[in-house]
């Protein structure tokens, strides 16, 4: 009798570290998650909207550290045997996995349309630097046509 009491209370204890665990990291990880954008929205706010250089670069790192960490974390607390630990680990890894995803795509898209506006405009500017130099001259462009014909 007494042992399985025992053994009653060092499961319980195990399953209170397990949730304790499992909320205290999560939590720890979010809140560093938003003192991080936080602090980048500072940086924002003081250049007045503007750009901020490396915003992009850091933001990636976070996230990639963020979810390579808490992926880690997870193998560990199964190799521990804290299954609620390792779940909310394994979420939070994904979660920034997909944060990084959408990330990474956004601003792949912004650099697509950035690449083919300027480009767009380079080739507007080329046509028409083409046709003044068409038209340059002391004659028109058709006179002169015509002149080479003689």
């Amino acid at each position: 009798m007494w042992l399985s009491v025992r053994f009653s209370m060092v499961n319980m204890l195990k399953w209170v570290l397990d949730l304790g665990l499992a909320v205290l990291l999560s939590g720890l990880e979010v809140a560093a998650l938003v003192a991080f954008w936080f602090v980048e929205g500072m940086k924002k706010w003081a250049a007045k909207g503007g750009p901020v250089p490396g915003e992009t670069r850091r933001l990636f790192l976070v996230l990639s550290v963020g979810s390579t960490s808490s992926a880690l974390i997870s193998y560990g607390f199964s190799w521990a045997d804290l299954p609620a630990a390792c779940a909310s680990q394994a979420v939070l890894a994904a979660l920034f996995a997909l944060l990084l995803i959408l990330g990474a795509g956004t601003e792949c898209g912004k650099r697509i349309s950035r690449y083919r506006l300027r480009r767009r405009l380079r080739r507007q500017r080329r046509r028409w630097h083409d046709s003044q130099r068409e038209g340059s001259g002391h004659a028109s462009a058709p006179v002169r046509r015509c002149w080479r014909r003689w």
